[in-house]
């Protein structure tokens, strides 16, 4: 059925009308495109940093607890079986007895260490010769510091020990790296009387 006037009052797309059509969805779809893409990139980024600080975070949180378990606590440079402290000074290591060692034994003590080389974190379960890295390739250590007191035995002061990391963490070396700034402290557990 024809009303009216028949084929003239029907209305169809022209070609210009169907073409920028085309256009605009082409154009949404890129800006859509590209921002899940932008997306997926962040999530990948945000992944890669959050397994680099998780490393960090286990290396500092196990070096905390093998200080508080252990004793004779030697800050800097020098014979690591002598307790010195270092709290004016700060050291960029810390050796100390560990709660399985001897103290009969020169060579059981761990020492924890900075490379301002590699600018990374290292320990040595035989008072400084095998160490090897606990943080991540990923992460760059800028700046750690150990500040210690009451190493003498039978003093009146707790020993502690306060650990000052700074640097920067990523999986790239411009686009996901990011600072930190880590500040952790340890106080022996056995009673030092």
């Amino acid at each position: 059925f024809f009303f009216g006037g028949g084929l003239k009052n029907q209305r169809a797309f022209s070609l210009i009308e169907m073409i920028v059509a085309v256009g605009l969805f082409a154009i949404v779809m890129t800006v859509s495109v590209a921002a899940l893409l932008a997306l997926v990139d962040a999530n990948r980024k945000a992944r890669a940093l959050e397994s680099v600080m998780n490393n960090l975070n286990i290396a500092l949180d196990g070096m905390v607890r093998s200080i508080r378990m252990g004793s004779t606590y030697h800050c800097g440079p020098g014979t690591v079986t002598q307790p010195l402290d270092c709290a004016t000074t700060p050291g960029t290591s810390i050796a100390f007895e560990p709660y399985v060692g001897s103290l009969s034994d020169q060579n059981d003590q761990w020492v924890y260490s900075y490379d301002s080389v590699t600018k990374r974190l290292y320990r040595s379960e035989n008072s400084g010769a095998n160490r090897f890295p606990v943080t991540a390739p990923e992460i760059t250590i800028d700046d750690m510091k150990f500040y210690v007191v009451g190493t003498t035995p039978g003093d009146t002061v707790q020993p502690k020990i306060v650990i000052i990391i700074k640097g920067t963490a990523g999986a790239d070396k411009v686009k996901t790296r990011t600072t930190f700034s880590i500040q952790a402290t340890a106080v022996q557990r056995v009673l030092d009387i």
